[in-house]
């Protein structure tokens, strides 16, 4: 990949900076914010006219929003002004983006307002390549998602990794597993590894359950992950929530499933439940969850406790409970049990840094920290790969795919 860090801009360039800044109005957690700053900063200094682009919500569910909240907090972070337009794909976009002065930076509409950006979609990602010449991708949270911002703008321009996406990617490096599919990260004193998955995001079943089973001695799921395990194990949950691909997360459960036989998956004897009026009531699994109440927590196991205790590196991905709604017993579990060792627990994502207190090792990237730490990549990686090799010719093609006998770092290949 060509790194922005050894680019020195000219004055004049045009810049479309695809950032990462999914964060509501409330800022609570400016963390995507600040790790692009220093790179805005550096090209703006030199001269380079930026147009930024980012995202926030969804077109699929409605809650994508105006970003004019990121343009305030930018102005005051970087010390000049950022202008904001609400939209992307406008002749008046175009123009705006053309007129930029020396320095100057413009962030533009939500990217996720577009139905196509989602989707990855080729002629979106044309029309946004009219904002500038050249690309830097940010955002390792959005890292491995193809869509038309991320990687669709790299088969139209030239592109750089600026420096937060390569940031967050070394500092993950320690936490790969190795070639024996038990590898050891920082702050391992050797003992098993055990991963914690929850939330609602697909991806924690789709990379996270598939890869990390593989990789770790436990795998302790929560939110739709677990869900999605009772529901093909036979287990009555009631209306607990099963995510947006109930059917390509349940195939991945059943594979899970028959390859591991169940062996270093967690599966609690009590979960928590909420009725209708929101009570909570503790009950025990085999009984069933009533077709009224949906589980929201559950009770981590003794046994699963002390291997947390004992675990040489442990993988929070998401909170193992709707931790933001109060629910907090699984989360509170798994930080008492690590809280000898904060060197040796990573959390991963957004909200899970946001809400689990917790002052040790932090990933805001969640699905694309997954991906990286299962695969080895992520999308946006390879993308980078690829487009350096196309649009610079002096530079080594990128090797073909792996072999069977060539794993990529970190990939998972060892099956216990």
């Amino acid at each position: 990949m060509r790194l922005l860090a050894d680019h020195t801009p000219a004055p004049g360039e045009r810049w479309i900076y695809s950032a990462g800044f999914n964060a509501g109005p409330a800022l609570a957690d400016t963390g995507r914010i600040d790790v692009e700053l220093a790179d805005l900063a550096r090209l703006s200094d030199a001269g380079a006219r930026i147009a930024l682009l980012s995202h926030q919500g969804s077109a699929k569910d409605g809650s994508a929003r105006h970003l004019d909240y990121l343009a305030d907090y930018l102005t005051r972070r970087l010390g000049r002004p950022v202008r904001y337009l609400p939209e992307n794909t406008t002749a008046r976009a175009r123009a705006r983006a053309r007129e930029l002065g020396p320095g100057g930076i413009t962030l533009f509409g939500n990217t996720r307002l577009d139905p196509g950006e989602e989707r990855g979609d080729p002629e979106l990602a044309r029309t946004l390549a009219g904002l500038g010449d050249r690309v830097a991708i940010g955002g390792f949270s959005k890292a491995h998602r193809r869509h038309a911002s991320n990687t669709g703008l790299l088969d139209h321009l030239p592109g750089w990794a600026a420096a937060g996406l390569v940031g967050e990617a070394r500092a993950l490096d320690p936490w790969a597993a190795g070639a024996d599919g038990h590898g050891h990260g920082a702050g391992d004193s050797g003992g098993p590894s055990v991963a914690v998955l929850g939330g609602v995001k697909p991806e924690k079943t789709l990379i996270g359950l598939r890869g990390l089973t593989r990789t770790h001695h436990l795998v302790i799921p929560g939110g739709v992950v677990l869900n999605t395990l009772l529901a093909v194990t036979g287990h009555r949950i009631g209306r607990s929530e099963l995510g947006s691909d109930p059917e390509g997360c349940a195939r991945v459960a059943r594979e899970v499933l028959a390859r591991t036989g169940g062996a270093g998956i967690h599966l609690p004897r009590v979960v928590v439940a909420a009725g209708p009026d929101g009570t909570l009531r503790h009950l025990p699994l085999d009984r069933g969850v009533p077709d009224d109440h949906a589980i929201v927590d559950f009770e981590v196991q003794p046994g699963a406790i002390e291997l947390l205790r004992r675990a040489g590196r442990v993988l929070v991905a998401g909170t193992p409970g709707r931790h933001a709604e109060g629910n907090r017993h699984a989360a509170a579990a798994v930080l008492a049990a690590r809280a000898h060792a904060p060197d040796g627990t990573l959390l991963l994502g957004g909200d899970t840094v946001a809400e689990l207190p917790w002052d040790g090792p932090r990933s805001t990237g969640g699905g694309s920290a997954l991906q990286y730490l299962v695969e080895g990549t992520c999308a946006v990686f390879e993308a980078l790969a690829a487009n350096a090799a196309r649009t610079d010719p002096t530079r080594p093609r990128p090797p073909a795919d792996p072999t069977p006998h060539q794993p990529r770092r970190g990939a998972a290949h060892d099956d216990r």
